[in-house]
């Protein structure tokens, strides 16, 4: 099978051929029909990703496909069922072995494509405005990276559960997509004060954060009292620092949130919000944004998209 593959953290990964692998006990062979790609593939080609696995190793946290084989005393899911599937590697190829209490029965109405993109971007906005940040009806929700692949999701959802949504994106073409997704106030990065402009505007109840850095900073200072924070990811490549004694007088909560950690602690968080998220979609209420779809020999061209923030939404590589 072609697979993109990392072979050091030194070297850029290439496409290669490697034996189709074979499931053991409790895995399925799945045929890969599309992978999502996240910012943390970028992490993981460097080794700066905190589950980066040993090289050599295949990037693509998530896939989506049909299950082809299992393994050893694996009761399902069965042969012919399409699943989406939370991998941490191994998606940039034509077929791969998986967890099968990882899969995902996919909704009848649901593409590869939409499938391969939904689980990390949707999860980790749902978990974050839901589960951690108790997002309320009417309460004011700032996201920042507004058209990026979690962003968007997260304009998406802060819609749907009631909040005002003001969306900040950099220029008029990414804000038009995330204006689309339901946010009702939009900022242009560019070229707007991010501070004033939410102050304008009331204040912020809750802040979901993928950039850090600046933007951060501004959304912080933007707070109301009793503000909930999320720091999702650093895209701007700045950690910010916080200082507590703001933190104090504004009775402000500072949330961190790695969704893929709840595998390891609590994993029916995760199982709860794909069975709402699935529900949420199966009725319409979700609706996808892909904005590049490339062969699996282009994949060093779909990373470069996340690279140089070309995309907005998902980049979706299709390896077959």
């Amino acid at each position: 099978m072609r697979a993109f593959q990392v072979e050091s953290h030194e070297a850029i990964p290439s496409l290669t051929t490697l034996p189709k692998p074979q499931p053991t006990s409790g895995q399925v062979l799945i045929k890969i029909a599309a992978c999502g790609l996240n910012f943390a593939d970028l992490l993981m080609i460097k080794g700066k990703y905190q589950d980066t696995p040993p090289t050599p190793f295949i990037i693509g946290l998530e896939i989506a496909g049909t299950v082809e084989a299992l393994g050893p005393g694996t009761d399902g899911p069965a042969v012919g069922t399409r699943v989406a599937v939370y991998a941490g590697q191994g998606g940039l190829a034509e077929y791969g072995c998986f967890a099968a209490n990882r899969c995902v029965t996919l909704p009848d109405n649901m593409s590869f494509n939409d499938a391969a993109g939904f689980q990390i971007a949707y999860g980790t906005s749902h978990v974050a405005l839901d589960h951690k940040a108790r997002l309320q009806p009417g309460e004011t929700l700032l996201v920042t990276g507004a058209a990026g692949g979690v962003g968007l999701t997260a304009v998406e959802i802060g819609k749907l559960m009631g909040a005002r949504v003001i969306a900040c994106a950099r220029g008029a073409d990414k804000l038009e997509i995330a204006r689309q997704a339901g946010a009702d106030h939009l900022i242009d990065a560019t070229s707007e004060d991010i501070r004033e402009a939410c102050k304008a505007l009331g204040g912020l109840d809750v802040v979901y954060d993928p950039v850090g850095g600046e933007q951060f900073k501004a959304a912080f200072r933007a707070c109301n009292p009793g503000a909930r924070v999320i720091p999702i990811g650093f895209a701007s490549g700045d950690v910010p620092q916080i200082p507590a004694n703001h933190l104090l007088v504004k009775n402000i909560d500072v949330i961190g949130l790695y969704w893929g950690g709840y595998l390891k602690f609590r994993p029916e968080v995760l199982t709860d919000s794909m069975c709402t998220l699935f529900g949420w979609y199966a009725q319409g209420h979700l609706r996808p944004h892909i904005s590049h779809v490339l062969p699996l020999e282009q994949a060093d061209e779909a990373l470069e998209l996340l690279r140089q923030r070309k995309s907005t939404g998902k980049v979706v590589v299709t390896p077959t």
